[in-house]
């Protein structure tokens, strides 16, 4: 199984693609997709739903794995993300690829094994999980592969086994 995860956002989108059999991830690849600074809103989500279909024609997931919202005080970076959140899905959904979403606490405790892990913990479990000899980098698309090792996980887990619940979907 391919696996597109997103860590997602309007000014940088992290990118992680990885495969999954057996319960072992191995990464396929990783990145961020940028967004000019002063651009209007609309050609930056554009360029996000652009960029993403391009990764989904050259990689052809089987699912994508979007992180969910985290609602801080912070209304204007809440608003933004959204924003973002919405160019991928849209990017997903024209292609028909299935959509799940997982918050970043399930990541945490899906890479991690503890739901309040620290940045720092994710990415060390994340290069381990992956046998990367470095640490993914940027962060962004560190939380990216760690959102697609966590939908690895919750797709082979039992509760998906014989038509068991379905994860979360978008």
């Amino acid at each position: 199984m391919i696996i597109l995860g997103i860590d997602p956002g309007v000014a940088t989108v992290g990118f992680g693609i990885i495969s999954e059999a057996g319960g072992i991830p191995k990464q396929i690849s990783h990145g961020i997709i940028k967004t000019p600074a002063g651009t209007r809103l609309a050609l930056r989500l554009s360029q996000i739903n652009r960029d993403i279909s391009q990764l989904i024609d050259m990689f052809s997931p089987d699912a994508i794995a979007v992180e969910e919202l985290f609602f801080n005080t912070n209304h204007k970076t809440v608003i933004s993300v959204a924003h973002g959140r919405a160019a991928v899905i849209l990017a997903g959904e024209t292609l028909g690829i299935p959509m799940f979403e997982y918050t970043p606490l399930q990541v945490k405790k899906a890479v991690v094994g503890y739901g309040h892990a620290t940045k720092k913990q994710v990415i060390d479990m994340v290069q381990r999980l992956l046998s990367m000899p470095q640490p993914p980098q940027p962060d962004d698309a560190a939380d990216a592969l760690a959102v697609a090792i966590c939908h690895g996980r919750y797709a082979n887990s039992l509760m998906n086994i014989d038509g068991g619940e379905e994860c979360s979907t978008i």
